[in-house]
């Protein structure tokens, strides 16, 4: 199959709508992970639209009718709290989109997380661990953004109120 008709059918594997790991869009499609990695450059260099996140590449989702997305500040250290701040917010109902940090030569970092459960967050956090990495917001000394997506407005200040009285929101 050459690249072009490879490109195509890796877009309909991902237009499914769940994240697919490079090894396993590589075994589908029959090449290495490495040509999955060359299309998915090619792709986006296109135009196309493809996060990374630990779960595996996925397209953007629309987000629902209803839902708010809101930016947050937030700063912790390298201990326990990082998996407090994201169970506060999906246990309070929220999504979290990405990380973003601001270093001071390459400008904005972004990670994208979409972590929606507990189980989401237990398995970044053993990524994390098990890779040998660091979180992004280590090269800015614990501070960081999230995007989140909350299903109201309650929701959102519920999740601040926690954040906040946990140590963690920026105010």
């Amino acid at each position: 199959m050459d690249g072009k008709t490879r490109r195509q059918l890796l877009l309909d594997i991902l237009k499914a709508g769940e994240p697919v790991t490079g090894t396993s869009l590589a075994r589908q499609l029959k090449v290495s992970r490495q040509a999955i990695v060359g299309d998915i450059a090619i792709l986006r260099a296109a135009g196309v639209e493809i996060y990374a996140t630990p779960q595996g590449y996925m397209l953007p989702v629309a987000v629902k009718p209803g839902t708010i997305t809101a930016k947050i500040a937030c700063r912790h250290g390298m201990d326990d709290t990082l998996a407090k701040e994201l169970e506060i917010i999906v246990d309070n109902g929220g999504k979290v989109i990405d990380v973003v940090v601001d270093h001071a030569v390459y400008g904005e970092l972004r990670g994208n997380l979409m972590l929606a459960s507990r189980r989401d967050i237990a398995e970044f956090l053993r990524k994390l661990k098990d890779s040998g990495s660091s979180p992004l917001s280590l090269v800015t000394d614990g501070v960081h953004l999230h995007t989140i997506e909350v299903p109201s407005k309650e929701a959102l200040t519920a999740i601040e109120t926690e954040l906040r009285a946990a140590g963690i929101l920026l105010d």
